[in-house]
């Protein structure tokens, strides 16, 4: 198991790996460079993702195949990705989920209102058009 920086040769995978979750893939290839993936047997079996936007950053694309799951490994690259985030300087990160919101409650994210997402953020393709307005809007404020 390994978990490393997304590599353009990797878009397919980690956009399969995402469709079959049930994941929006819109943006991900234009953001693929601040994708990490983990890596099992020579296969793409997670990701997680960051859209950069000045000291703040939408947090996308947290997965884990489904054979995969309840193993850690959406904790691991969580918190490779937090440090990721922390080595950019990024001082807030955002995020949208319809599914995870108690995760990340219990990592210090705290709901907000959509209208409290900085407009570079909500510019964002998958604040526009990706994710539906029944997901929760969460916010982390880093050190």
């Amino acid at each position: 198991m390994s978990i490393r920086a997304a590599r353009s040769e990797d878009l397919s995978e980690v956009m399969g790996l995402l469709d079959r979750l049930g994941l929006p893939v819109d943006g991900v290839p234009s953001h693929l460079d601040r994708f990490l993936v983990l890596e099992i047997g020579g296969g793409i079996v997670g990701a997680v993702g960051l859209e950069v936007y000045g000291r703040r950053a939408l947090l996308r694309s947290l997965s884990v195949a489904a054979e995969q799951q309840g193993r850690g490994h959406g904790r691991r690259l969580y918190r490779e990705i937090l440090a990721r985030a922390r080595a950019l300087g990024i001082e807030e990160i955002v995020l949208l989920t319809e599914t995870a919101a108690p995760f990340f409650e219990r990592e210090g994210f705290e709901k907000i209102a959509r209208h409290e997402v900085d407009e570079t953020v909500r510019a964002s393709e998958q604040f526009r058009s990706s994710c539906p307005q029944s997901a929760a809007c969460m916010r982390l404020r880093l050190p």
